[in-house]
């Protein structure tokens, strides 16, 4: 049966020159007859947690001090079944060879979108894509983004992929919860220590999913989704 899916997409350390290895792209979906609910149930938790309904929720900021206000969020995804996350890692950035494949970093940046979201989009449903909001070109990358996507699958009446917009992070609780769940996967992937907060958030995460989020899942995999990206996909 039909119907519409919300996409939600964050990423970490994307820039070329920001001297981190590792990019991360991530996105959270649902379907769109259950985001304002859930937006709702997400600003419960920051209410219960004594934090006002503007508070945003961002993986920098977790620390030990709200530790269990970021498991709580983190459970309530793993709970509800409508809820899934995939995440594409680029284990090393400096070793891309764009001039070899005649592109530019933006190009490839795109070309990593598409083999982020490309595999979830079905011809029977209709999809709605929203990413944070990262700099003053981010509406014409996107614009970009949709007519790649849709010319991928064959969508030219955009019937498929209906939007690809930006949005603002402190504006959606579901790019929010993206931004969380990337932080994790960027985090794992980075081999970081030090936050005993993120440290016990991404303890949980691969205990309540037996994923240990340096490794590649099964492509059908619904909950949380990786692929450890190795090259040669996306024509890079």
């Amino acid at each position: 049966m039909s119907e519409t899916l919300n996409f939600y997409c964050d990423e970490s350390c994307h820039l070329l020159n920001d001297r981190q290895k590792v990019m991360t792209l991530g996105t959270v979906w649902c379907p769109m007859e259950r985001r304002r609910e859930i937006s709702e149930r997400l600003r419960e938790i920051k209410a219960r947690h004594g934090l006002p309904p503007a508070f945003e929720v961002k993986w920098g900021k977790v620390s030990p001090a709200k530790a269990l206000f970021y498991q709580d969020w983190l459970d309530f995804f793993l709970d509800d079944d409508d809820l899934h996350f995939r995440a594409v890692v680029v284990p090393d950035k400096s070793v891309l060879n764009h001039d070899g494949f005649g592109q530019t970093h933006d190009d490839w940046y795109h070309k990593m979108y598409f083999v982020l979201l490309s595999v979830l989009l079905k011809p029977e449903n209709k999809h709605r894509i929203y990413i944070d909001l990262k700099d003053t070109h981010s509406a014409r990358k996107m614009t970009k983004l949709h007519e790649v996507l849709c010319n991928n699958a064959y969508d030219f009446d955009r019937k498929i992929i209906e939007r690809v917009q930006v949005v603002a992070s402190h504006e959606s609780e579901l790019v929010q919860l993206a931004d969380l769940l990337v932080g994790a996967v960027s985090y794992a992937n980075r081999g970081l220590s030090g936050n005993a907060g993120k440290e016990q958030l991404i303890s949980r995460l691969k205990k309540r999913t037996n994923k240990h989020l340096t490794q590649t899942t099964l492509l059908n995999e619904r909950k949380v989704n990786l692929l450890i990206w190795k090259g040669g996909e996306a024509g890079v």
